[in-house]
């Protein structure tokens, strides 16, 4: 168990946490919910040391040990992967080399004797003699095969650091598990392995993420940061987010009597937990909705963007054509002789490596050009392209009204209350909308290039990494936004909510070819005849 007892958190004028009161119990999954600049991962790092609060307490209960992702990706560079991983259990890691460092002198007394006799009695206790195979499965589950393990951390590149470091913390089987953003830089079927391995595990998961799939697979709790304080809730997220939008919606519903509100929460706490019984989580988790009450459902305060995705004109049956398009850099094949076609009514998800993806988008926007083939658009297709590293856009003084501005169609559109009422659907309004372009954070800049992709009213979207940098609440309303926009998509993501909900066909690039899969995500991941087709791809 570990609990926050009054923890209040200042910094100037700013109150992120006031008198904050919440215990995590064993054996309970938690994600850590709440707005951009809400606190999340502060209140991770006061649970985990990292910060000292004004005021207040953290308790852990006697004997406990506890595991942090950590975020510093140098920290270990003069070490190996393997013994990165090991170092994630100080204890055992400090028993091997202080009874490495015994059987190293060359003058073995009987004192040290006894020594390294009382160590390995201890390193026993701890599992040691598993620990290398342990941390190796943990390496090989994060895919980092073993050609890996031995090598210097230095030599390793960032998005594989991220999992050696996870791997780190989930070493040794911690009693509490401290998680900030794990699928980070993870694809699809590594955070499925991790999915996994949280189902199983048996301790404490405190967690944050912006991953909507993963957080209602292995949270059993969501703890909800909002005016300072943190509230508990019993379920997933979808559960929390489904909830509180419809005791919101009987708020603002003046004609209906309470009894007919409590009987629609209670059917709505009866449905989920009906869906929930299919799930991917472990049954004790699932059996937590059952004991719910309607007092516990309380609307949220959250504010969500207003993504709307309308054409200025109905695509006609031709849309898009590729035909034998072949990339290399740097002598590599990035991927070879491309051929498809995309038809009416086709939201498509590209898997693959996420540089030949972006090579492949980029090319369509005409950014890089192809070694061999072409591609054809349709005479009535006009695009409108979301990139994954927007930076460019961004390099000005201008203010986010006139910013917007250059990219209005025609003239009348160039109006200030018309480009103010894009910025506005997207939370940017008031002083807001006066900001300067070269200061926005990640977030905010993935927001003005969504109000940018809705000022072009196009009906053909191409998305690279489109939730990347987005808080939930902007992830869920444009998870919405585009299961409802009646035009062609092309994107590819990490998401899988994203990848499930919207795509009704799945296209996977290699170096050596492709598959085209008219289905889900779900049925393409979960396809056995699939899955020996990628082997002979890879």
């Amino acid at each position: 168990m570990i609990a926050a007892n009054n923890v209040s958190l200042q910094y100037g004028k700013r109150v992120l946490f006031d008198e904050v009161n919440i215990k995590f119990t064993d054996g309970n999954c938690y994600g850590i919910i709440g707005a951009n600049g809400a606190g999340k991962s502060t209140f991770l790092k006061i649970l985990s040391g990292d910060i000292t609060p004004n005021s207040g307490k953290v308790v852990i209960d006697p004997g406990k040990r506890m595991a942090v992702l950590r975020q510093n990706h140098f920290e270990f560079d003069d070490e190996t992967v393997l013994n990165t991983v090991m170092r994630g259990h100080s204890v055992l890691w400090e028993i091997m080399q202080e009874k490495n460092a015994i059987y190293e002198k060359p003058d073995f007394s009987e004192a040290d004797g006894i020594k390294a006799s009382e160590l390995e009695e201890k390193f026993a206790e701890l599992d040691g003699w598993n620990s290398e195979s342990d941390a190796a499965a943990l390496l090989s589950g994060l895919g980092i095969s073993e050609d890996f393990h031995y090598r210097l951390m230095v030599e390793l590149n960032g998005a594989l650091k991220v999992r050696v470091l996870l791997a780190q913390a989930l070493f040794g089987n911690p009693d509490i598990l401290i998680l900030d953003e794990p699928t980070n830089d993870l694809d699809l079927m590594t955070i499925g392995w991790l999915e996994d391995f949280l189902l199983d595990f048996k301790n404490t998961v405190i967690v944050v993420s912006h991953d909507r799939h993963f957080l209602d697979t292995v949270c059993s709790h969501v703890a909800d940061i909002d005016f300072s304080k943190i509230q508990l809730f019993t379920g997933n997220y979808s559960f929390w987010y489904e909830s509180s939008q419809l005791a919101l919606s009987q708020r603002s519903s003046s004609n209906k009597k309470s009894e007919e509100k409590k009987k629609e929460l209670q059917e709505f706490i009866q449905r989920f937990s009906a869906n929930a019984s299919k799930s991917k989580q472990a049954t004790s988790r699932r059996k937590l909705l059952d004991k719910i009450s309607i007092e516990d459902i309380k609307p949220s305060s959250r504010k969500y963007p207003a993504i709307i995705f309308t054409q200025n004109r109905e695509a006609g049956d031709q849309l898009l054509e590729v035909n034998g398009l072949t990339k290399t850099a740097n002598e590599k094949t990035v991927f070879k002789n491309l051929n498809f076609r995309i038809n009416k009514g086709d939201k498509v998800a590209f898997l693959g490596d996420s540089t030949s993806i972006t090579a492949f988008f980029e090319i369509l926007n005409d950014i890089q050009t192809a070694d061999a083939g072409d591609f054809k658009f349709g005479q009535t297709i006009t695009t409108a392209y979301l990139p994954n590293e927007n930076n460019t856009y961004f390099d000005t003084e201008m203010n986010l009204i006139d910013w917007l501005r250059q990219y209005t169609l025609l003239d009348e559109e160039k109006d200030e209350v018309y480009v103010r009422g894009f910025l506005g659907k997207m939370l940017f309004s008031g002083q807001e909308s006066l900001k300067k372009a070269n200061v926005l954070s990640g977030g905010e800049k993935v927001r003005c290039m969504i109000s940018r992709m809705m000022l072009a009213k196009a009906n053909f979207l191409i998305l690279d990494e489109p939730t990347n940098h987005l808080d939930l609440e902007s992830i869920t309303a444009f998870n919405n936004s585009l299961k409802e926009f009646p035009g062609c998509v092309l994107f590819t993501t990490h998401d899988h909510e994203f990848a499930q909900t919207i795509a009704n066909r799945i296209i996977e690039i290699t170096p050596k070819g492709m598959l085209d899969k008219l289905m889900t995500y779900d049925d393409y991941i979960s396809s056995e005849a699939i899955s020996a087709q990628r082997l002979i791809l890879k």
